[in-house]
């Protein structure tokens, strides 16, 4: 009987000390992610902060990576013609387009993808494009450096036409023939020409991971504790009551 709860013992002290070690690290490994997505979140902030690049500064860096974030101040000309609603987009709480267009750059001639701002869309008659001003001529619009417009999921393939699901700028560049970089310009300001651009703002999602790293040391000190109660202190507490009831 002693060998047999002596094997048991050593059983769940390994399984209690290899528990803990793993949900230690897994708390660590989260405190980790956690303090890389806020160093993410400064640079993002102190590039924001950033002096306004030109179109020369944005077409001669070597990779996105190296501007991404930045403040844009653009001057050009808009190709309305090659106009996307971009669909099921939200702001403010509410579906409707991102409307983007190309930019022919004032000087160099070459055109660049921008995010102009959201409209809300005609649920009647979903076909119907909603009315937005493109001006003619060259305009200037400030902005910040971003990826390509993000993707969402769709049942169908790349749609074609002015209101899709998606903007593949692979098929894009060969469906308008225009020589677009791997970017966009998402456009700032106030509401104009029937735009708005109030951008959703993603924090860094360190609070989660912060969150998920108490959980596991939480779930750490459980096994700690169940360990100890169910090893030590209700064993001691038995021989106890065992040694009154013999006295």
């Amino acid at each position: 009987m002693s060998t047999k709860r002596t094997g048991r013992f050593w059983l769940a002290t390994i399984a209690s000390l290899g528990g803990i070690a793993i949900t230690i690290a897994l708390g660590f490994w989260q405190w980790g992610r956690a303090a890389q997505k806020v160093a993410l979140q400064v640079s993002i902030d102190e590039r924001r902060s950033m002096p306004a690049i030109d179109s020369k500064a944005l077409l001669g860096a070597k990779s996105l990576a190296d501007i991404v974030h930045r403040p844009v101040l653009l001057r050009g000309t808009w190709l309305a013609r090659y106009t996307v609603f971009l669909d099921n987009r939200q702001m403010q709480g509410h579906p409707g387009f991102y409307v983007v267009t190309p930019l022919q750059l004032e000087g160099s001639g070459i055109p660049v993808l921008v995010e102009r701002g959201w409209v809300q869309r005609n649920f009647v008659d979903r076909e119907k494009l909603p009315a937005i001003e493109t001006p003619a001529g060259v305009v200037e619009l400030r902005g910040r450096v971003a990826p390509p417009p993000a993707k969402l999921y769709e049942f169908a393939g790349a749609a074609q036409g002015a209101i899709r699901q998606n903007l593949d700028l692979a098929q894009f560049r060969a469906e308008t023939g225009l020589a677009l970089p791997s970017l966009a310009v998402q456009q700032t300001g106030d509401a104009s020409q029937g735009l708005l651009r109030d951008w959703p703002q993603p924090g860094s999602g360190s609070e989660r991971n912060y969150g998920y790293a108490f959980q596991w040391w939480a779930i750490a000190f459980v096994i700690a504790f169940l360990y100890a109660w169910f090893q030590f202190i209700v064993p001691r507490q038995r021989s106890r009551r065992q040694a009154r009831h013999h006295a």
